[in-house]
């Protein structure tokens, strides 16, 4: 691979491996004179109203790592996707002529703070954390998977059992309803904003149960946890495709109109040659058959903007009263933080051994 190379990163080691390679600290960036800020956490400025990070003005901040970065989207199993991306991390790494690792975040505020830290270079994030990546953390959003027919697109479903009663949203009142997590476009905001003209509103008519994840959702309404999840419909695909459930066993009661899928971003502050040159990477880059597979017959990336592209995803978020600030960025952060907690102490108490049952004594 000309002398580059490309690896899966462990969390822990993250910051140790890259501490030589990242050359500021947004702690102590300056702020710099900003005519138009927007929505934009005060790191960051908007001249030119495209709604994204400007290129910092101060040639000093601008970055070239030796070694780059890259993290996808948590919304289910991070693992799985270190051997996914393992062929793309090689083709980066020869078509750039870096380094490239791959990290595997857990939660969707650890890989936006890496990259507003300045430790994640280029990150794919999923629908709704997008807006939050682009305005906590600078994120330039510039692709998304798609085909020669375009940009993938997925929509929001509402699953049941396929032997339930349930047949209409309307049906679910009072029921065990799962949502995903707090800042997740289809798993939580767009089903707030949809769901009410269908005769169901969430808060009002059910609590919504936030499961942590589209593929826990998916697996809590087929054990029964749930009576329904609201859930993306690539990643209910997906499952289906690798067999870890089956499509059958489901009955799909709703399906909104087509959102944007998850973006592909880089930092705003990497050189704009390295930045071009990356972005020039993706586009060009095809599919191997297993990557194209394991998302749906997807077989490139395609060119997006922020500004145009998850406009429909800002709508939703408007009509939420959800913006994408740093106040709600931090209330998420608590909350995924809560939710890895009871996660952890769960997978602890099924680990420990069961007492044994102390033998009777003999008369």
């Amino acid at each position: 691979m000309s002398g580059m190379t490309a690896g899966v990163m462990p969390s822990f080691r993250f910051a140790l491996v890259l501490a030589t390679s990242v050359l500021t600290s947004t702690s102590i960036l300056a702020q710099e004179a900003c005519a138009n800020r927007g929505q934009l956490d005060t790191l960051y400025c908007d001249a030119n109203n495209d709604l994204v990070a400007d290129l910092p003005t101060d040639p000093r901040r601008l970055r070239d790592p030796g070694t780059l970065v890259f993290a996808y989207t948590p919304v289910e199993d991070p693992a799985v996707y270190a051997n996914v991306f393992r062929p793309f991390m090689e083709y980066l790494g020869t078509c750039t002529g870096k380094r490239w690792v791959y990290f595997p975040v857990q939660s969707n505020s650890a890989q936006i703070e890496a990259m507003r830290s300045g430790r994640l270079h280029v990150a794919g994030f999923s629908t709704g954390p997008t807006g939050f990546a682009v305005n906590i953390a600078g994120a330039v959003p510039f692709a998304a998977k798609g085909s020669p027919a375009g940009v993938r697109g997925y929509q929001l479903l509402a699953i049941v059992k396929a032997g339930s009663s349930f047949q209409r949203l309307a049906d679910l009142k009072g029921r065990r309803v799962a949502h995903t997590s707090p800042s997740s476009n289809s798993g939580n905001l767009a089903p707030r904003a949809l769901f009410p003209a269908e005769g169901l509103t969430p808060e009002t008519d059910y609590r919504p149960l936030m499961s942590g994840g589209h593929d826990r959702s998916v697996l809590g309404v087929n054990s029964g946890d749930y009576d329904m999840g609201a859930v993306a419909s690539d990643v209910f695909d997906r499952m289906a495709t690798r067999g870890t459930v089956q499509a059958d066993a489901f009955r799909i009661i709703y399906r909104s109109t087509v959102f944007p899928t998850s973006s592909f971003a880089h930092a705003h502050d990497l050189a704009p040659a390295l930045a071009e040159r990356i972005r020039q990477c993706f586009y060009d880059y095809r599919f191997p058959a297993d990557m194209s597979r394991e998302f749906n017959g997807d077989d490139r990336f395609l060119p997006i903007t922020y500004l145009r592209d998850w406009a429909p995803v800002r709508e939703v978020a408007e009509k939420t009263n959800t913006p994408y600030n740093r106040a709600a960025y931090d209330a998420e952060a608590r909350r995924e933080a809560d939710a890895a907690a009871r996660r952890l102490q769960q997978q602890q108490q099924q680990q420990q051994p069961t007492p044994a049952t102390p033998a009777t004594p003999r008369p």
